[in-house]
């Protein structure tokens, strides 16, 4: 998986420039779907361009990758909604989507509504899943699209955030690379246990009670 990220890096880093924003909008909308290209790889660069090289700007990245995963998202919410349970349940697997990754995204879904879709969009895993069980669900999409729409904004702002910062202190990944990597694993350790305590426990306790 890591020699995969990394030439997914190297290729994106040579297209960048030509793609631009349609680029970042493609790639984020893909990344809100079940094809597993992380945010995380996406966003930060183009930041980081755009501080050290002015090639973009920073409020058009954040634009572009917010609308390209609220296009992402939508299309999972109505092409489960369109398909049904049953069809998931059959093709997930297929796609990496178990029947265990399935039930805990509807018992998120169903227990926090909305408010649950704007939280799942700062959230491993169920970030990229919330649009399926949303549509199973049927929630009311105008605020499925509204919470998406704001989830995403934050998500990709502080991505945003992250790349720009790394431009304005170029030592986090040179002299002092170990900090940076400090710093991405500290996130990484927070998501993980937010996603545990907030998503993976409560869902699970959801379940089991309905049970």
């Amino acid at each position: 998986m890591a020699q995969l990220l990394h030439q997914f890096s190297d290729w994106y880093l040579s297209v960048l420039g030509q793609g631009g924003y349609w680029l970042i909008a493609g790639l984020m909308a893909l990344e809100s779907t079940f094809i597993p290209i992380p945010s995380e790889v996406i966003i930060p660069p183009a930041a980081y361009l755009a501080h050290t090289q002015g090639e973009f700007s920073l409020g058009s990245i954040i634009l572009a990758g917010t609308v390209g995963s609220w296009i992402g998202a939508s299309f999972m919410y109505w092409a489960s909604r369109w398909a049904g349970r049953p069809v998931v349940v059959r093709l997930g697997p297929y796609v990496g989507l178990g029947i265990a990754k399935l039930e805990l995204a509807e018992a998120w879904s169903a227990r926090f509504g909305s408010a649950g879709v704007l939280f799942s969009r700062l959230l491993p895993v169920i970030r990229h899943l919330i649009g399926i069980p949303a549509g199973i669900l049927r929630l009311d999409f105008r605020w499925y699209a509204l919470a998406t729409l704001a989830g995403s904004l934050l998500w990709t702002s502080v991505l945003a955030w992250l790349g720009e910062t790394v431009g304005r202190h170029p030592e986090l990944i040179a002299g002092s690379l170990h900090r940076f990597f400090a710093l991405v694993a500290a996130i990484g350790l927070v998501l993980a246990l937010l996603y545990y305590f907030f998503v993976q426990r409560p869902a699970a306790d959801a379940h089991d009670s309905g049970a």
